[in-house]
This record gives structure tokens, C-alpha cells and sequence, in this order.
């Protein structure tokens, strides 16, 4: 695809594609502007006309025009390949020949749930005793139901199958939407029926389908296709985007019906990771449109155990969280709305910060006047503040903890190794094309730093032969740095630039020796049956941070 690619950069300048998302303003021979992920407080985004590329300087982030628009988009590769090569008029076709295969199950699973989409539609509409259900009950108005696509899924074997099958589709191709069951009949049966929606195409790329009489499950997902992956997916996003872009932040709830419901009560800003964990993925995709990111979860030990997993997700990439409480007698938003939808939107603007409200919810269950509540509440405490990677942030709460206990914060921190050695582990999703970033503060250091580093070694002459780093071969990423060194070091003196690269150089190694903590302390949970190895990893721990 390598000519295609050219091609799309030839008819698309950098500046008319990143302007798209972000103004920018002429600064000599570079354009600037403020970065889209809402991290810098002066421009600090950086775009070369000439050499066709982009840095981001305040979130570490670089590249041409397709890595910017799987940045801002939150999609993969091929998809930003596809949206790019709309926008320039190429036709990836001719390039992309060994692809046909799977871009043509791709377009006729598509068109299948387009179809089975307005079939389902047109049965809501002709079955008034579902009307009355998805109206009255539910208590969804009309625009709500036009917007989201509601339909019906009538009771039947197979009257969908046969349907689709009437307009030339197999039933293989029907298996690759995920509208089959194992007996090749109906997957969808007498449920109200939802589309699944692609937040950057429009198109349906799935259902959710809720029982409308008795029966299990109560709710129905379609399975991961070519098209649908739960991990990346966000129910309501296609709704939502604009409203978020607008108020900047965005409400994520746990039902899709909270998500209608919360739209219908004037909060568009709702969306659900839809019947699954929440990944990185998802938060990273959200955190592209705003950082106030709010999680309205119940406070039940399941609604603890996903802020809990949220809050780990969250420090991996930077970004805090806030949670939404205070539902009254009602068990979620949907029940709430139900009652009252201005105590809903009251409620969205009525949060806290997620380590607060969960440090609340682990003091309200442990008994703090005894030695083993104390012990389970420092245990709980500390695990959760040891996902927070800001250290100002994550002494405010050591000295809060060490306050309700009445200990000191050294008292705490000897809990520390213990306690990184049962962290939760992340939940990454790895798509076509995508680069997996760890994304904690050590390693966006790191790179901070090697970028710098590897800017002089190639652009700052003799003081660039200093630095013991390989020079890249990309070309993409040589001119990147240049832009890089442009903008940081191009107007130092040879004397002030070694000294600037002798400091640099001092915290590259710096930070190598926090990664290398970071490595053994993750080492503990692989061996921490093993007595032995594990004192030993201690001791080179220990090691380390006397150095």
C-alpha cells in the first residue's frame, strides 16, 4: 500500500488535514496550534508544511497525516488509510488487490445489517404490543427512537435469514455479520433491537438486543465479527461525539439503556463500553475528545471493582477520572430519569474525584476502629494510589490515608513493594495495525527524552556524536526529529547545546533506572510463591534506588 499511501500524501497537505480538528497559525516556516488531546496551556502542536509531518510536544505524540488521524479518530490504520483516501479521491483498489477478499466481506456483512437494521425497524412499527412495550414502558419518545434505530426482532426461527437470503445473501455472509445462531437460524429473537454503530463511518456494525417477554439472557450481543470488536467499540459514541466536542466531557454509564435514556433526558454526553470491561482502548479513545471523563457506576461491589479497573486504565495513560453518585432510591441513570430527569442532570454535575469516591466506599465497609479494618483499608488504599502516576497527585492521598489511620506516610510507604506486587493487570486489546502503548509516566519520559536525544545525534553536529543512541532509518520519524530539533535546539550555541545535552542525558539515565524499578517490581507477581527469587529482586530494587 505503499503507493497509495504517497499518492493520498500528494493530494492531502498536512495542514489541510490537521485543520480540520485544530486551528493553526503561521510561525515561520511551521504552522501551530493547540493540541487536540486538551494537554497544553500554549500551542504546542507543531505542523511542517514541507516536510509533511506533525509533533505534538505537549502529549509526546508525532508523525504524518495517518498517524494523526488514527490519533484523533481512535481508529486503526486501515481505517484511517480509508477515511484519507475518501477524502483525497483515491481509489485503494488498484493498490490494494491481495485485499478484495476480505474489503468484500466487509462491504456485504455491512450491507446485510443495514438491512436487517431497517427489517427490524419496519416490525416495530407494524407490532403494536412492542410499540407499547419500547413507548410506554421503556418509556422511549419517538425522536429517541429514530435517533438510535430501535427496532424489533420478532419471534421466529428464522424470518430474518430468510429476508436477507430473498436479497442474495448467503448464509455464510450472514455468519460473518453475526446475525446467525449455531443452528444457522435467527441469532435475534423477540427482543428489542438496537444498532451497534460505528462512531467514525456511521455504519451499523452490529445489535444489542434486550428480551422483551421472559427469557436469558436479558441482554444479547452481537459477536465479534470483522466488523464489531468489543474492545474498541463505545455504545452511543456516534450519538455522543458532537455533544462531547461541545461540552467537553463525556458521561460513561454502564447499560445501553442508560445511554438512551440519558440522551432522551437532554445528557447526550452518555455513552457504554456495552456489556464488556472497560479496555484502554476505550478510555483513550474518549480522552481524545475530552479529558473530563465521569463514570456513573452503581456503588455496589461490582460498581467498585469496575471504577477500581478503571482508575488502573486511567493512570496508565495519564488522565484522572470523576465519579457520578448520588442516585437516591433509584439503582442507575435509567431508573433515575425515570423519576426525575433533572435529578439526572443534576447528578452529572455532581462528582468526585474516583479516588475519593472509592477511598469513601472502602471506609463506609471496613470497620477503621479495628487493627484488621485498618490493615484491610491501608491494603485497599494503597493499591488503588499506587495506580496514580503523578506524584503530587499521589502524595495528596498518601497523607489523606495516613491521616485517617493516624500513621505516618512512612508507615504507608513500607506497604508499598507488597502492595505493587498484586496490582491488577491491564486489559489491552491489540488491533490490525495498531502499536500497544504502555503509556504510564516512566515511559512517556522515555520518550520525551529520546526524542530530544535523538534530535541532536542527528541535527546537532559534533554535539550529536556524544549521545549513545542509534540514528533511526525511518524517514518519517528523521523528519519528525527534525522538527524536534527546529523547534527546541536550533538556535542554541555549540556550548549551551552540549550543556543542554549533558543534562538530558543525565535524566535519560535517570529514567532507564525508575524503568528498570518498574520491570522487577513487575517480576514480583510472577514469582511471588518463590521466597528466594523474590528477595533477590528486593535486593536489586533496593539497589537501584540507592544509586
Amino acid at each position: 500500500m505503499q503507493d497509495a499511501k504517497e499518492e493520498i500524501r500528494a493530494r492531502l497537505p498536512i495542514e489541510d488535514v490537521v485543520s480540520q480538528y485544530i486551528e493553526l497559525k503561521r510561525a515561520g516556516r511551521t504552522l501551530k496550534g493547540r493540541s487536540p488531546w486538551g494537554v497544553d496551556k500554549t500551542p504546542s502542536f507543531m505542523v511542517s508544511p514541507e516536510k509533511g509531518i506533525w509533533h505534538d510536544f505537549s502529549a509526546n505524540k508525532g508523525g504524518d497525516i495517518f498517524s494523526f488521524i488514527m490519533e484523533v479518530e481512535g481508529i486503526s490504520f486501515r481505517e484511517a488509510l480509508e477515511k484519507l483516501a475518501a477524502q483525497a479521491g483515491v481509489e485503494l483498489k488498484k493498490y490494494d488487490r491481495s485485499d478484495e477478499v476480505n474489503a468484500r466481506l466487509k462491504m456485504r456483512a455491512k450491507e446485510a445489517l443495514e438491512l436487517a437494521c431497517k427489517y427490524f425497524q419496519v416490525c416495530l412499527a407494524k407490532n403494536k404490543a412492542v410499540c407499547e412495550y419500547v413507548f410506554y414502558k421503556r418509556e422511549l419518545n419517538r425522536p429517541t427512537i429514530v435517533d438510535f434505530r430501535v427496532g424489533y426482532a420478532p419471534n421466529s426461527k428464522n424470518s430474518l435469514v430468510q429476508f436477507l437470503e430473498k436479497r442474495g445473501y448467503s448464509l455464510a455472509e450472514l455468519k460473518e455479520a453475526g446475525l446467525v445462531n449455531r443452528f444457522d437460524g435467527d441469532l435475534f429473537k423477540g427482543r428489542m433491537m438496537i444498532p451497534f454503530v460505528d462512531a467514525n463511518s456511521g455504519d451499523v456494525i452490529g445489535f444489542t438486543g434486550r428480551i422483551i417477554d421472559k427469557g436469558e439472557p436479558k441482554y444479547l450481543n452481537t459477536p465479534e465479527t470483522r466488523l464489531f470488536n468489543k474492545g474498541r467499540f463505545i455504545f452511543g459514541l456516534a450519538q455522543a461525539k458532537e455533544a462531547i466536542r461541545k461540552s467537553n466531557f463525556v458521561v460513561i454509564v454502564e447499560g445501553n439503556m442508560d445511554v438512551i435514556s440519558s440522551h432522551q433526558a437532554g445528557v447526550k454526553e452518555a455513552v457504554a463500553t456495552s456489556g464488556t470491561a472497560m479496555t484502554e482502548n476505550h478510555l483513550k479513545i474518549l480522552s481524545r475528545l475530552t479529558s473530563d471523563i465521569r463514570l456513573a457506576y452503581d456503588g455496589d461491589e461490582a460498581g467498585i471493582k469496575a471504577a477500581e479497573r478503571a482508575i488502573m486504565l486511567a493512570g496508565k495513560i495519564g488522565i484522572s477520572l470523576s465519579v457520578i453518585s448520588g442516585y437516591g432510591q433509584a439503582k442507575d441513570p435509567d431508573e433515575l430519569i425515570k423519576i426525575d430527569p433533572k435529578l439526572w442532570q443534576k447528578c452529572v454535575e455532581d462528582r468526585m474525584p474516583a479516588v475519593d469516591w472509592i477511598l469513601k466506599k472502602y471506609e463506609t465497609k471496613l470497620n477503621l476502629m479495628t487493627g484488621p479494618g485498618k490493615k484491610e483499608y491501608s491494603d485497599l488504599a494503597m493499591k488503588i494510589i499506587s495506580y496514580i502516576e503523578d506524584p503530587v497527585e499521589k502524595k495528596h492521598y498518601e497523607q489523606m490515608v495516613a491521616r485517617k489511620l493516624d500513621v505516618t506516610v512512612e508507615d504507608l510507604q513500607a506497604k508499598k513493594i507488597q502492595v505493587e506486587t498484586v496490582r491488577l493487570k491491564p486489559v489491552v486489546t491489540k488491533g490490525q495495525g495498531e502499536v500497544l502503548d504502555e503509556g504510564n509516566e516512566v515511559l512517556n519520559t522515555l520518550k520525551t527524552l529520546e526524542d530530544s536525544l535523538q534530535a541532536i545525534l542527528v541535527y546537532g553536529g559534533a554535539v550529536g556524536h556524544e549521545i549513545g543512541l542509534e540514528i533511526p532509518e525511518d524517514e518519517t520519524r528523521l523528519e519528525e526529529l527534525s522538527l524536534i530539533f527546529d523547534e527546541k535546539y536550533a538556535g542554541m550555541s555549540e556550548d549551551t547545546l552540549k550543556k543542554e545535552t549533558m543534562n538530558l542525558n543525565a535524566r535519560y539515565r535517570e529514567e532507564l533506572r525508575k524503568r528498570k524499578i518498574s520491570e522487577l517490581t513487575e517480576q514480583l507477581t510472577q514469582v511471588e510463591s518463590d521466597e528466594e527469587k523474590t528477595m533477590e529482586i528486593l535486593k536489586q530494587i533496593e539497589q537501584l534506588r540507592k544509586e
